[in-house]
């Protein structure tokens, strides 16, 4: 089966961007790449991948030396797009993100001097080290993909993913990230421990040189933006669209829920279990596609009544416990919405 994805220019000529074939290569071609260096961590690939091709950003939280910084170099690095690292500190600005405007002598005019925010890939390293104001700058260009700046739009580069990590044990001196902040994440991924194999394998691989040095480019930011559209028109059954509704809603409904998942949570749900069916081969979505992204979707966006400091591990719980409650759709063929199926 072949899906075309098409696009109108102003004259209404069709452009073919890339059929199943192709971006099944592509998502090979870097999830190969990435165990070049990476050992283990399928899921937590799968998942990172999924949040490029959703267009969204991702939230990696786990303890110190288990691979998050290590992880988003190798994506980095299997790209040919520009990357940019900041470690996030108590005195890091928002200019310091953004960019500022400096005064020329020589041409004695006003100039912008661009900050790392303008690149294709941004490493957020430690960003609840940073401070409130400093964070709540990352959020128009986290959503709307620009940066605004006395008075000037900056549009930012396509694709533009933030991969932001943070430890969940040492809050020593750190800064929550606020809802609102947390909800613009499209996924929050825990990859944890290695396995005892896994771990031999680390010290195989890390022996005598560092892999990460020799990895490169798979893929062009054009061919990820040409992945996103196709995700985008990933297949999603009505009755599919009704089960992402109900799971949001039936978050809302918890009584040991203080704050559930919203409609932009259903939008990233969809987006994320079109991407995630991609990752799996399929151009369309099915509830497993759905069950298998709802706990890094969801979880982070919900606040329980008793407070933050235990809201991850049990927020994951009532996610799972919401996707035994909920019933499960059938999955009735339906026309692509934009393109057509071969």
């Amino acid at each position: 089966m072949m899906i075309l994805v098409y696009s109108f220019s102003k004259d209404r000529k069709v452009f073919i961007f890339m059929n199943l074939q192709e971006v099944t290569e592509l998502i090979q071609s870097l999830k190969t790449n990435l165990a070049t260096v990476i050992v283990g961590k399928e899921e937590g690939v799968d998942l990172l991948l999924t949040a490029l091709l959703a267009n969204g950003h991702v939230l990696l939280e786990d303890v110190p030396g288990t691979g998050k910084t290590l992880l988003a170099k190798v994506l980095a690095r299997s790209l040919d797009c520009s990357f940019k690292r900041i470690q996030f500190t108590p005195d890091l600005l928002p200019s310091d993100l953004s960019g500022i405007n400096f005064y020329n002598q020589k041409l004695g005019e006003f100039e912008f001097r661009p900050g790392p925010l303008f690149t294709g890939i941004l490493l957020a390293d430690e960003i609840n080290r940073a401070t409130p104001r400093t964070q709540s700058s990352l959020l128009e260009c986290m959503e709307e993909r620009q940066i605004t700046i006395d008075g000037v739009t900056h549009s930012l580069e396509a694709p533009f993913l933030v991969i932001a990590t943070q430890n969940p044990i040492d809050n020593q001196g750190t800064f929550p990230l606020p809802e609102a902040q947390l909800d613009r994440f499209l996924m929050r991924i825990t990859t944890g421990y290695p396995t005892f194999e896994e771990g031999v394998h680390i010290l195989q691989r890390f022996r005598e040189s560092n892999p990460l040095e020799e990895a490169r480019p798979v893929a062009s930011g054009r061919h990820i933006v040409e992945a996103q559209r196709f995700a985008a028109a990933v297949r999603v059954s009505e009755e599919l669209l009704g089960y992402i509704v109900r799971i949001t809603e039936a978050t809302r409904n918890s009584s040991t829920v203080k704050l559930g998942a919203s409609p932009r949570a259903s939008g990233a749900l969809l987006r994320s279990a079109q991407g995630y069916a991609l990752i799996q081969g399929r151009p369309y979505v099915t509830p497993d596609d759905i069950k298998a992204v709802a706990v890094p979707v969801l979880a982070h966006r919900l606040l329980l009544q008793h407070g933050l400091k235990s809201r991850e591990g049990q927020a994951a719980e009532l996610v799972q416990q919401v996707l035994r409650e909920v019933d499960v759709p059938a999955e009735p063929a339906v026309p692509l919405r934009g393109g057509r199926v071969e």
